[in-house]
């Protein structure tokens, strides 16, 4: 065994640099819930300014509250939060001309505002009958596409507006259905599909009647339910317009497959296919600065959504398409251009981290651009420069510039060591609070898990760590089950959470998780129960053999989504380690499963078939088989509008455990969907899992 330690010291200099740490208190799920959110930067088209979102918690309100701040670009620049931001402020986005365009519900509706650097006054730019979903500028400042959910069949916006106006007051309240996906993540279908609508802008305002773009299409740009401006890209030249969409009917909730298409920007021409061979993934367009080339991210298995996303390019001239990055075995994110069109920038899990990374367009060759930690959204700046939040298991994130004139490009000398490039801290939010807060230390390990394969976890010490002192331990579970708990910042399944309630940490990425590989991903799929299985059993003795301060006897599992899954499955075939479990929005009974879902490509490839084909597959890890072996006590979490593993799997659990007398809790929230997402909720669902950890792993 050989560990990877990244002390807390170092990743506090990188993430807070120039705040104290101070060992005043335990960091505390309260804490977490109240942390300012830093995300979404973009740089001004000049260079001189980056504009981001930040959310900040309403605790009494429970909800949380956007607001556009801008930091000049500059080593001793302070940000500032626009004064706009007071009645509401979304989605910062530059103009040409150097004004930021956002998104607002100040008129009654959301819309399109904008206001220039200071922020002191806003003007309406759209005044659609329709909310505002999202939206693009044209490079030339021309045109303004927005996203915008109407029913195919309307001719115009006010037959929409009208419709709902009379759906919303009407009755009866039954709504007839003719094909499966009724129902998506948290909504029911209302009949409305996303589709893009162009505009002429005048003066920065929207004028004359918006152009659909996407009339006659069955799918929705921005996709649903999460889909952004990310879905869609204007060509330099304003002239066109590239956007992707899924064809819906009766075949949308079995595929995956996604298509780029190509529409002129006054919709003077119907949209043209440019990804048609390819019958799996292909999404979120990124057009070159020559406008030459667009490039996006494709997967090659249809029905399969944990797939690798390669980096496609293609000609927009000539029609050739190759992959970017035909040898590496990561799986990519987000995309953009360097400013010269040489390289193409990407986000992408990495042995468990999150990392920027660099793709020359000429070679392929790729290289890592950050280090140990977790980035999130990046922009690129006119003049090289890059600016991304960052985060830690230890950091909420923060917002930092790398400029990209620093980076080495003739014939791709190594690259310098992690974060030696030239890199600038832009924000410090939470300063104050975290000043007086203490984080447990972590440290990376790794161990031969299922066929001898090398696997990887952390484990987490207690806040106010004592040497030669035991601890009770959380042993966390992640979802996908394709994802990771890497070195990241958690809003709901925080590590630091329960450090600073006094527990240590353990998390493994067993097979199936991200960033190690697309086989190390694969290898999950049909074996939900055994070969993870065996990675967390393997991980736990590791980690018992290696860290003296884990507690074996004290010790509880816990795990969300798949994670829930999974707890559910050990409490039937591997309960012996644990004092208590915690399953949270988990399977129960996979057969149902497999009937009650929505998005059924996903149960299609994982278990090899629908359940009406292969019930043999349905069963080989179903949990509800095993419930006769069940006797840990158990707390069930689960949400009522989840319609990704229904609530009835979480009643089903909690049926189970008291029908055969298992001490347990059913933890209901009506209003909540898959995540816990508002903050007296979260504050909720801490303390409860605190307080049930605490009772079953309290010393005798």
């Amino acid at each position: 065994m050989r560990g990877r330690l990244f002390a807390f010291a170092a990743a506090a200099a990188f993430v807070l640099a120039g705040v104290g740490v101070a060992q005043a208190r335990p960091f505390i799920a309260k804490d977490m819930v109240m942390m300012d959110r830093v995300s979404d930067p973009h740089v001004s088209p000049d260079g001189r300014y980056v504009a981001y979102d930040l959310r900040t918690t309403e605790f009494e309100a429970n909800k949380g509250a956007h607001a556009i701040w801008v930091r000049p670009l500059g080593k001793d620049a302070q940000p500032y939060r626009l004064p706009i931001s007071d009645k509401g402020a979304t989605n910062p986005r530059w103009s040409s001309d150097g004004h930021i365009y956002f998104l607002s519900g100040r008129s009654g509706s959301q819309q399109v505002w904008r206001t220039d650097v200071k922020g002191e006054a806003a003007e309406q730019v759209t005044e659609l009958p329709l909310d505002v979903e999202t939206f693009r500028l044209s490079p030339d400042g021309k045109r303004i596409v927005v996203g915008l959910a109407v029913f195919p069949d309307c001719s115009d916006l006010a037959c929409t507006a009208k419709r709902l106006a009379e759906k919303a007051k009407g009755k009866p309240s039954g709504q007839l259905y003719d094909h499966v996906f009724v129902r998506h993540w948290d909504e029911w279908a209302d009949g409305t599909k996303n589709h893009l609508f162009a505009l002429k802008l005048d003066g920065g305002k929207a004028a004359g009647a918006p152009v659909e773009l996407m009339k006659g299409v069955d799918g929705d740009t921005p996709t649903k339910p999460y889909g952004d401006d990310n879905d869609f890209a204007f060509t330099p030249d304003g002239a066109n317009v590239i956007y992707s969409a899924r064809i819906a009917g009766r075949t949308e909730p079995w595929s995956t497959n996604f298509d780029l298409f190509e529409v002129p920007a006054d919709g003077s021409a119907p949209a043209k296919n440019l990804t048609a061979d390819n019958p799996a993934f292909d999404g979120q367009p990124v057009v070159s600065p020559d406008g030459r080339y667009v490039a996006w991210r494709a997967q090659k298995r249809p029905g399969f959504e944990a797939d690798r996303f390669a980096v496609m390019i293609k000609d927009l001239k000539t029609g050739a398409t190759r992959e970017a990055d035909p040898k590496w075995d990561r799986s990519a994110e987000s995309l953009a251009w360097s400013s010269d069109g040489k390289s193409l920038f990407t986000v992408a899990d990495d042995v468990g981290q999150t990392r920027l990374f660099a793709i020359d367009v000429a070679t392929g060759a790729v290289r890592p651009l950050t280090g140990p930690g977790h980035v999130t959204g990046f922009d690129v700046g006119p003049k090289g420069e890059i600016v991304f939040a960052h985060d830690a298991l230890d950091a909420p994130a923060q917002l930092f510039e790398l400029t990209e004139r620093a980076f080495v490009r003739s014939g791709h000398a190594a690259p310098p060591p992690p974060l030696a490039l030239a890199t600038t801290q832009l924000t410090n939010h939470n300063a104050e609070r975290l000043k007086d807060l203490q984080f447990g230390a972590y440290e990376q390990f790794d161990f031969p898990g299922w066929n001898g394969e090398t696997v990887h976890g952390y484990v987490v010490k207690p806040a106010g760590y004592v040497e030669g002192k035991k601890y009770p331990v959380a042993f966390l579970i992640h979802g996908g089950p394709q994802g990771s708990f890497g070195n990241l910042f958690h809003y709901r399944w925080n590590a630091e959470t329960y450090a600073g309630a006094g527990f240590a940490v353990v998390m493994i990425d067993f097979h199936g998780s991200t960033g190690y590989g697309q086989a190390f991903t694969d290898a999950i799929s049909q074996h939900w129960g055994d070969r993870p299985l065996e990675d967390l059993q393997k991980g736990w003795a590791a980690a018992l053999s290696k860290y003296s301060f884990l507690d074996g006897d004290r010790a509880c599992a816990l795990g969300g989504s798949y994670g829930g899954f999974m707890v559910n499955w050990i409490a039937g075939v591997w309960n012996q380690p644990w004092k208590c479990l915690v399953t949270h929005d988990g399977v129960f009974d996979a057969r149902m499963m497999g009937y009650a879902t929505e998005e059924l490509w996903f149960e299609n490839w994982e278990q090899g078939g629908m359940p009406w084909n292969v019930p043999q597959n349905y069963e080989q890890f179903n949990p509800a088989n095993h419930v006769a072996a069940w006797t840990k006590p158990q707390l069930v979490i689960h949400g009522q509008k989840d319609y990704r593993i229904p609530v009835e799997q979480g009643l089903g659990a909690f049926t189970a455990l008291q029908g055969r007398n298992v001490p347990s809790q059913f933890l209901y929230f009506p209003d909540e969907n898959h995540w816990v997402l508002k903050p007296q909720n979260s504050l909720q669902w801490h303390d409860t899992v605190e307080a049930w950890l605490k009772k079953w792993t309290a010393q005798p």
